[in-house]
């Protein structure tokens, strides 16, 4: 195989890899929520600050208002975290909040954990996103 068809088929799989990575739903690890997410940047890229809309649901389909809402998250194989501190920065209503701050600065396997409260209710979901 010629050198530029590697890179071509190795530019191609990049891309697939990231737009995978614009949006996913997941169920909260005690079945509390149902937290969804979609990035503004399609695809993401790596080194670009990017906003996510995370939405948040009760296991019937009612949206959650007004919960706290904290991330983190990092490259498990290389033992750090964000490069940044992610953060909600407006409560958008009908169950949307908005997360500012995002960041990957490497390719690779990276995991984003959401921890939600609300009432006396706590959860958390994680979703993993391979760059």
């Amino acid at each position: 195989m010629k050198l530029a068809n590697i890179i071509v088929l190795l530019l191609v799989s990049l891309t697939v890899f990231a737009n995978s990575n614009i949006e996913a739903t997941k169920v909260s690890n005690n079945q509390l929520f149902k937290v969804s997410y979609i990035s503004k940047a399609d695809p993401i890229k790596i080194n670009k600050i990017h906003s996510w809309m995370i939405h948040l649901e009760d296991m019937n389909g009612n949206d959650i208002e007004d919960a706290k809402i904290t991330i983190d998250g990092g490259m498990p194989a290389h033992n750090h975290g964000l490069p940044t501190q992610p953060q909600i920065t407006e409560n958008l209503g009908e169950g949307r909040y908005l997360l500012e701050g995002m960041k990957f600065h490497m390719l690779g396997y990276w995991t984003v954990t959401v921890s939600i409260s609300h009432g006396n209710l706590s959860d958390e979901v994680t979703f993993e996103l391979n760059f």
